[in-house]
This record gives C-alpha cells, structure tokens and sequence, in this order.
C-alpha cells in the first residue's frame, strides 16, 4: 500500500511517537487485508482511501484529555455505531456518520475495529456526497 516516498512521510509524521509507526503498520495490514487502499499524509492526518476515504489518523490537540501517547482513529460510515470506545462520532453529511476511537496499542486495533474498518472500506466505495442507505 505504502510506497517508500509514503513510507518516509509517515515516519515524518509520526516522528515524534516512534511507537505510533508500528500502530499505523497493523493499521495498513489491517486495510490491506480487506482490499486495496490509498494512503497519504497530509499536515495534520495520515488518511486511506478508496472510490473517497475512509479512515484517518491523527493526533488529538495538546488541550484535549486524551491518553498520553495515543492517537486517534477516525473512519465513517452510512450509520450511526453504538460503542462506548467512540468518544465523538460526527455527522459529517447526512447519511455519513465519522466515528473517533483513541488507539493507544496495537491490541487496540482488534476483531471490533476490524469490523468498523470493514464497514468503512465498503462504504467508500459507494459513497456519494448525498445520503446513501446501507443496509448490512
């Protein structure tokens, strides 16, 4: 998934949590495993995609009250999910629900996050701007 240009940008990223690389290489098993996927890295995100993306990672600002050392995953879909490990979850567009999980090992990114990546990964591949029912 992740060309050595992409690799470079990704440790550059992450360059300031060195443990954090190995969290974004189960990640991108994790996607890869479900099919083929974009990646980049932008200022403040590091972001898979499809047909459009699908989830993200990124550090939560220094004010907010998160766990040292962790980072966020976020990743939409056509609904709303019910789980207490989501501490936000944004209706971006109507129909499209992004889901924000703190990760801070990588037992975190376990056999329920599989599931939501999955959701995600299908979802954004037929995504439109307008609302999309998704019946799975």
């Amino acid at each position: 998934m992740t060309d050595l240009d992409c690799l470079e940008e990704v440790q550059t990223f992450l360059a300031n949590q060195p443990d954090h690389i190995t969290l974004f290489q189960a990640l991108e098993r994790m996607i890869s495993s479900i099919g083929p996927a974009t990646v980049e890295v932008h200022h403040s995100q590091i972001s898979f995609g499809t047909k459009a993306q699908f989830a993200w990672l990124w550090y939560p600002p220094s004010e907010a009250k998160r766990p040292t050392n962790s980072i966020v995953l976020s990743f939409s879909v056509g609904r709303r999910l019910k789980n207490k490990r989501f501490f936000e979850i944004d209706e971006a567009y109507p129909g499209r629900f992004t889901h924000h999980v703190i990760i801070e090992s990588e037992a975190d990114l376990n056999k329920e996050v599989f599931t939501w990546i999955c959701e995600a990964y299908t979802f954004s591949l037929i995504r439109t701007r307008t609302a999309t029912a998704v019946s799975l």
